[in-house]
């Protein structure tokens, strides 16, 4: 991050794991982007007092977006900030960026990446794993992400400053929630077999409706992400309607 000291830079990250600590309904996130940004306004308006107030000031009006992604608001403000751009220019970039990093965030980690985690985390403990390997194995995964965009964004949005909007238009980022369906139904489905032998060697019921659902997940993940998502699904219904048909019988 050219012109951006490395400690000026962790203390900007640090601060953004906070953007939420003081949401409210009128700014929503504004103030904690501004308490985010504090490290890199004092660098940039050093010796003026004046400046930096005002500065601060612009930074916790409104503002609301995937708190993962907020650092690429914070790198790209301070940006413009550092090119002493006109404040009517700073609170329109600011606001255009609210809605494009809420969807994407929304559809990458909320829709996608915590539940395949945690889903798979729930595998690992079911397979047979210790509860803290299962504990830990989320951690990891889910935090790998958590922190990468967080790191990115911070260098993306100090790099491209207000031309981060094309940046993220052909960043891998836009493509990769569709990349995750499938292995978010696979692992979805993958969790029905242990749970259904749990549940099926206590009522006596046979084997039939874990196959019946592996086999249709297993089909499932030939298709595009769409489609692999319609025939979990489907496959999951089918193997549990089977399930409670043969339980019936034995109860």
């Amino acid at each position: 991050m050219a012109g951006l000291k490395v400690v000026t830079a962790v203390r900007v990250l640090l601060r953004s794991l906070l953007i939420q600590g003081s949401w409210n309904y009128r700014t929503m996130q504004g103030a904690g982007l501004g308490f985010a940004l504090v490290p890199i306004l004092r660098w940039l308006y050093r010796g003026d007092e004046a400046g930096f107030a005002a500065a601060l000031r612009r930074h916790t009006q409104f503002f609301n977006a995937h708190p993962y992604l907020s650092t690429v608001a914070i790198a790209a403000l301070a940006r413009m900030e550092a090119a002493r751009a006109s404040a009517d220019h700073i609170d329109r970039f600011r606001r255009a960026l609210v809605s494009p990093l809420g969807s994407l965030g929304d559809r990458l980690v909320w829709a996608r990446w915590r539940p395949l985690s945690a889903l798979a985390a729930i595998l690992l403990f079911l397979m047979g794993a210790p509860w803290w390997v299962a504990v830990t194995f989320f951690l990891v995964t889910y935090n790998a992400l958590h922190l990468g965009l967080r790191i990115w964004g911070l260098r993306v949005g100090w790099r491209e400053g207000p031309e981060v909007g094309r940046a993220l238009v052909g960043s891998p980022l836009r493509r990769l929630p569709d990349r995750l369906t499938i292995p978010l139904a696979i692992v979805s489905g993958a969790l029905v077999p242990p749970l259904a032998l749990a549940v099926g060697s206590s009522s006596g019921v046979g084997p039939l409706p874990i196959l019946a659902v592996a086999l249709a997940l297993a089909a499932a993940g030939a298709w595009r992400p769409a489609g692999a998502r319609r025939l979990a699904v489907l496959g999951l219904l089918v193997g549990l309607l089977i399930y409670i048909t043969l339980a019936a019988s034995v109860w």
